[in-house]
């Protein structure tokens, strides 16, 4: 065990030789990029992957269409998270005028590329409560492949705190439902500038049915605000409001 410390402590310090010498030919840095820097000399002992694991959305390696179209999704959620209205993209007046090969509008449709289909259907209009028409994201891939770190970089990027969990840790459906209640519902204490949370749900592929049917009742709860009767307000309190957070699950099989 010495001898792999010994060894393990000389390639962490040639590693950190080579990034010097690479940084020290770049320009500075402003003051407010060094922090995670500050981060990994308080950490010595910490392991490679959190070391080296990105930390800005630049950084990240994963595939680059999926980054965006994550992204895209987790800022629909500004408008009722944030209050920012949802930005009007503008329709570009040439094409407008000028269709490509005056085709018809059908057969236009037909050649749009994979990005271009997503992008419309991320950019569908918003539900009553002004929440995404797809309540709840789904990252699926093999192990290793950055799906947990690309939502937690990606929750930072968009202004939230990212909350994870692992749904194989919690069998029982009743503390499943509690903290994914706590994590999306519930605002922090800790102070008035806390930034909302995004809830990350990791391992969903092995989570039990029931609480598979619970996540799927919080996304599918309806808004009974307004009812007269004291029965539906009592059952209200009971069950809780409405999904107002975005939630990312994280599964190997899909």
């Amino acid at each position: 065990r010495r001898h792999v410390l010994e060894a393990s402590q000389q390639l962490t310090e040639i590693i950190n030789s080579c990034l010097e010498s690479d940084t020290g030919t770049e320009s500075p840095e402003p003051s407010g990029e060094v922090e995670p820097a500050d981060e990994e000399d308080s950490a010595p002992h910490c392991l490679w992957v959190d070391k080296f694991t990105p930390r800005r959305y630049m950084e990240l390696l994963s595939d680059d269409y999926t980054n965006r179209c994550l992204l895209k999704w987790l800022k629909l959620w500004d408008t009722v998270v944030f209050g920012k209205e949802k930005a009007v993209k503008k329709a570009k007046p040439s094409a407008e005028a000028h269709p490509p090969f005056s085709q018809p509008k059908e057969q236009q449709n037909k050649w749009k590329t994979k990005a271009q289909l997503t992008e419309e259907i991320l950019e569908a209009e918003l539900d009553q409560h002004k929440r995404p028409k797809y309540k709840v994201a789904l990252l699926c891939g093999p192990p290793g492949l950055g799906k947990t770190t690309l939502a937690h970089v990606i929750a930072r990027h968009a202004g939230y705190n990212a909350v994870e969990m692992n749904a194989s840790d919690d069998r029982s459906p009743e503390v499943f439902k509690t903290r994914i209640e706590a994590a999306t519902q519930m605002k922090s204490v800790l102070g008035a500038n806390e930034k909302p949370n995004c809830l990350i749900i990791d391992e969903i592929d092995g989570a039990p049915a029931a609480s598979i049917n619970v996540l799927l009742n919080i996304i599918h709860r309806k808004d009974v605000e307004g009812e007269a009767a004291a029965g539906t307000g009592r059952r209200r309190r009971r069950e809780g409001g409405l999904l107002l957070r975005p939630i990312i699950c994280i599964c190997n099989d899909q």
